[in-house]
């Protein structure tokens, strides 16, 4: 069953990652129950490799171990953020993981900035949907007809980007709505994809704007091969000199579904 929980979010667009390691969401999967010592003692190998391939490239797939006690990870940071800022993200991944997912072979974890995930199944290159998380802001828009009808063609743009070749699984973009009103829209898929299946996992995702996000000023779905992002303020980076008093509290639903 779905879990619903309802929370004030501060965006604060100058905050660095550093300053609060809460991450956006994790799942552990309690299905996957550690049986071997062996494994755990391999997880944190992987980590220490995930870690140190992340910061350097932004982007990490390995696997340590051999047989059944094998574990494969992947980790990534938003394609946009700095290096600094990828580094400490991805060492706060790393720690927290292993602090909420205690037991479980299978565990996943997002920020703002970064994801991390590890298995004993070898997941890499597969489309993976199984779960999500969902958040949506709670205040609607106005002229909904015009604003649906730009927030597809951004999201379009944007998810093109995505699949070309060089681009790293990432698209970003703005659209401006009005004198005074732009939107902004960011989607990443993991690199381990090829362009079909990136395209694949973002067609999902926009595919749940009609339940979760339908009329809103923002939204962002996170899945294990995909996120995507939109907002009436600018979040990636470099950020738009426009528009950027939004440093306002914003109230979010979010939604954790399996």
């Amino acid at each position: 069953m779905a879990q619903i929980y309802h929370f004030f979010i501060l965006f604060l667009l100058s905050i660095s990652i550093a300053e609060s390691a809460d991450p956006t969401g994790e799942f552990c999967n309690k299905a996957t129950k550690i049986k071997r010592p062996q494994i755990s003692s391999n997880i944190k190998s992987l980590l220490s490799i995930l870690v140190s391939g992340t910061t350097k490239n932004g982007f990490t797939i390995s696997s340590y171990g051999q047989a059944e006690d094998q574990v494969f990870g992947l980790a990534q940071c938003r394609g946009d953020v700095s290096q600094e800022d990828c580094s400490i993200c991805i060492q706060d991944a790393a720690k927290e993981i292993t602090k909420r997912c205690t037991n479980e072979a299978d565990a996943r974890i997002w920020y703002d900035y970064c994801f991390l995930r590890y298995n004993t199944n070898k997941f890499l290159g597969q489309v993976d949907t199984s779960y999500g998380i969902f958040y949506w802001n709670v205040n609607n828009v106005t002229g909904v007809e015009d604003f649906n009808k730009s927030l597809g063609n951004l999201v379009d743009e944007v998810s093109s980007q995505a699949v070309k070749n060089g681009n790293k699984g990432l698209g970003k973009g703005k659209k401006k709505l009005s004198d005074f009103l732009t939107l902004y829209a960011l989607v990443q898929c993991t690199r381990d994809l090829e362009p079909l299946s990136c395209a694949q996992c973002l067609a999902i995702a926009v595919g749940n704007f009609p339940t979760y996000c339908d009329n809103k000023q923002g939204c962002r779905v996170f899945y294990s091969s995909c996120s995507l992002r939109y907002e009436l303020y600018p979040f990636y980076f470099p950020l738009d000199a426009q528009n950027t008093k939004q440093d306002a509290q914003v109230k979010y639903h979010i939604v954790s579904k399996a």
